[in-house]
């Protein structure tokens, strides 16, 4: 026979509460955990872009330094190339004037010769010093001519430069405001970032004293455990103790009779004393059975302590035989009939109807599991048992 099924003891427990504020304590740190992160993550994509920016601007900073270095090198090379050109414009100026003043004095000379009376060879070759000298001269305006275009295309450029110098500097001021936000934004992030490890910081102290605290309250677990193990062993071995005074009874009530035994803690009536074949109704010999034991119980119910919560089991059991009338479907309608039977029988002698329980088990719990008619009889039996609820 398998062991009783026992009902479950009921006990303080305390375990769910600790354990959804310990959950809920997790969850919340992990959700900062999360924040704290994701902050980092966007505060580094931040920092990074603005690296990126600040070493953009260096760079174009470098290459406006070397153009305007460039450029003021060009700038002194057309002042150097203005102050030659007008030293030689003076000095193409000073050639005008001496031109004038030499045709002045060629004329005065031809007059001279005229009234000196030289000849027309002397007068050739003076013709020819002269018209080489104003070769020379043309020549020399012509390249005055070039060097004034040359300073005009200087000028431009250097005003096209100026310009380009002006939107450089734009565009840096642009880029250093940019700069100057990224810098106030990180600054932000960082604060975030302090107040984010502020309440990670109070998340732990508040994690530690929890975790101080769950080492208390399993320490009242475990404290209030034993005492309660203590209880129960108290009162089974109470309950142990009037079950042993119980048997005594039923066996003093009984006296030896053959159709009941006892085994281990079952007291056993075969269903041949209490009942006819397939039938639940109690015979006249079953009630007289029934009347004794009935007796006894309530007279032991009178001295069990109400703290001892008990209960009288009374299980039915069939042969695996088939049952031949039309009134139950299976053994295991018979067995539960007979067994409440047997409940109906104790209550209408007196015994608390709180106290009593059936189960019917059919042909499923035998006893013997042998083809034989003593087998089969064996197995046909009503239990008793004294349990606690």
């Amino acid at each position: 026979m398998p062991s009783p099924r026992r009902r479950p003891r009921r006990t303080i427990d305390i375990w769910p509460g600790f354990v959804d504020a310990l959950s809920t304590l997790l969850i919340i740190f992990m959700f900062v955990l999360m924040v704290f992160v994701l902050a980092q993550f966007f505060l580094g994509q931040a920092l990074t872009g603005s690296n990126e920016t600040v070493n953009r601007l260096g760079r174009e900073l470098r290459e406006l330094g070397e153009a305007l270095s460039m450029e003021r090198k060009a700038s002194s090379d057309l002042r150097l190339d203005v102050s030659r050109l007008s030293a030689e414009l003076e000095t193409a100026a000073a050639a005008g004037a001496e031109r004038d003043e030499l045709a002045a004095r060629l004329r005065a000379i031809a007059e001279a010769a005229r009234e000196s009376g030289l000849d027309e060879n002397d007068l050739s070759k003076l013709f020819g010093d002269i018209k080489a000298d104003r070769e020379t001269l043309r020549v020399q305006l012509d390249e005055l001519a070039a060097l004034r275009n040359d300073v005009q295309a200087l000028k431009a450029l250097k005003a096209e430069m100026e310009a380009r110098l002006g939107e450089r500097d734009a565009g840096l001021a642009s880029e250093r405001e940019l700069s100057k936000q990224a810098r106030a934004q990180a600054a932000l992030l960082n604060q975030q970032l302090d107040a984010v490890r502020a309440e990670l910081a109070r998340l732990n102290v508040a994690l530690t004293a929890s975790e101080a605290l769950s080492v208390e309250q399993k320490a009242q677990i475990s404290a209030l455990g034993e005492r309660l193990n203590k209880a129960l062993a108290g009162k089974v071995e109470e309950l142990t103790r009037y079950r042993s005074e119980f048997f005594g009874r039923l066996r003093e009530v009984l006296g030896k009779d053959s159709g009941v035994r006892i085994e281990g803690d079952r007291f056993v009536f075969q269903s041949e004393v209490l009942f006819e074949t397939g039938s639940s109704v109690l015979g006249a010999e079953g009630q007289k059975q029934l009347a004794r034991l009935a007796a006894g119980l309530v007279d032991l119910g009178r001295k069990i302590p109400k703290g001892i919560n008990w209960v009288l089991r009374v299980d039915g059991h069939t042969d695996k035989q088939r049952i031949s009338n039309d009134r139950y479907a299976s053994n295991w309608e018979l067995s539960t009939a007979r067994a409440l039977s047997v409940v109906h029988a104790l209550i209408d002698q007196g015994v608390p109807a709180e106290r009593l329980a059936a189960a019917g088990f059919g042909e499923y719990q035998p006893e013997d599991k042998r083809e034989t008619a003593e087998a089969f009889a064996r197995n046909r039996r009503i239990e008793l048992r004294l349990d606690q609820k």
